[in-house]
C-alpha cells in the first residue's frame, strides 16, 4: 500500500468520524427541541414554583447566581497559578510537576467524589447546610484545573519575541506579564473560562449534596439553591412533568449555545484587537 493511498484513507476515517459526530449532535439537538418547544409557556417564567406550576425561572436565577459566584472563587486562583507556573517558577522545578501532576489528578476525579467531598466538608463540617455557597466551592474546585490547564498553555503558546522584545525595552516581568502576555493570551483564557462556565452549568451530582434542590432563588449564600441542572434532574426523577423537563432541556441548551457563540466572539474580537497593536 502506498503512501498516498494510507494518507487517502486515513483523511477518509477522519471524515467519517466527523461526519458521525455531527450526526449525533444533530440529532440529540433535534430531539430535545421536537420534544421540548411544544410545551415551552409563560407559565414556566413565572416567579414561584408550586405543584401547579413548575416554574423554571428561580433555577434560572439560581444557575446565574452559583456561575458567578464560582468563577469569582476559581479564576483569580487558576489565572494566579497558571502564570506562575508559566512566567516565574524554574522549569525543571519539582513543585511545578507536582502540581500539573495535582491538576492533571483533580481533572479525572469523576463529579460524585467531589459532591462527597463537599457535602463532608463544606456542608457538615463547616456547617454552611445545603447552600449556594457550598456548591459554589465545590464546583469551584472542579472548574480550577480546567481553568489552571487551559490558562497555561494559552501563556505558553505566547511566543517568546514577545517577551524579549518587552525586556529589551526595559520593561520588568511583572509588567511583561500583564501587559505584553496576559492580553496575547486573552483569547485562550477565556476558551478556558468558557469550558468551565458549560461545566457549571450542566453539573448535577456534586451541586445535589451541596446545594440541596430547594426550588426557590436564592436570596443569600446560605440558601439551597437549585440549578436548571438540578432542576432537570428532579422533575424527570418524579416522572410527573416530562414535558416540562424537555422545556428546561432546551432552556438550558439554548443557554450553552448563546454562551459558546459570545466566547467565539469576544475570543475572535480579542484576537484582531491584539494583533492590530502588535
Amino acid at each position: 500500500m502506498s503512501a498516498k493511498t494510507r494518507s487517502r484513507m486515513v483523511r477518509m476515517l477522519v471524515y467519517a468520524g466527523a461526519a458521525s459526530s455531527m450526526m449525533v449532535l444533530l440529532f440529540i439537538v433535534g430531539y430535545i427541541l421536537y420534544k421540548g418547544i411544544p410545551h415551552l409557556s409563560p407559565k414556566l417564567f413565572a416567579w414561584e414554583y408550586n405543584t401547579v406550576n413548575v416554574s423554571l425561572l428561580p433555577a434560572l436565577i439560581n444557575t446565574l447566581y452559583m456561575t458567578v459566584l464560582s468563577l469569582f472563587i476559581a479564576v483569580p486562583l487558576g489565572v494566579g497559578a497558571a502564570i506562575y507556573l508559566s512566567e516565574y517558577a524554574r522549569r525543571n522545578n519539582k513543585l511545578v510537576k507536582l502540581v500539573r501532576l495535582t491538576t492533571e489528578t483533580l481533572s479525572g476525579i469523576p463529579s460524585v467524589i467531589y459532591g462527597l467531598f463537599g457535602a463532608l466538608f463544606y456542608v457538615m463540617y463547616l456547617r454552611m447546610n445545603l447552600s449556594l455557597i457550598s456548591g459554589a466551592l465545590t464546583l469551584s474546585i472542579m472548574i480550577l484545573p480546567l481553568i489552571m490547564r487551559t490558562t497555561e498553555e494559552a501563556l505558553i503558546a505566547v511566543p517568546n519575541a514577545f517577551r524579549e522584545g518587552s525586556y529589551g525595552l526595559g520593561a520588568g516581568r511583572l509588567r511583561t506579564t500583564f501587559s505584553i502576555v496576559l492580553p496575547s493570551a486573552g483569547p485562550g483564557i477565556l476558551a478556558g473560562v468558557i469550558l468551565g462556565i458549560g461545566r457549571i452549568v450542566g453539573e448535577t451530582a456534586a451541586l445535589i449534596y451541596t446545594a440541596g434542590t430547594v426550588p426557590e432563588a436564592a436570596t443569600g449564600l446560605l440558601d439551597s439553591a437549585r440549578t436548571l441542572s438540578v432542576h432537570m434532574y428532579t422533575l424527570s426523577s418524579e416522572g410527573l412533568y416530562i414535558g416540562e423537563t424537555y422545556a428546561t432541556a432546551v432552556v438550558l441548551l439554548v443557554m450553552v449555545i448563546g454562551i459558546n457563540a459570545l466566547s467565539i466572539w469576544t475570543s475572535e474580537k480579542l484576537g484582531r484587537r491584539n494583533y492590530g497593536k502588535i
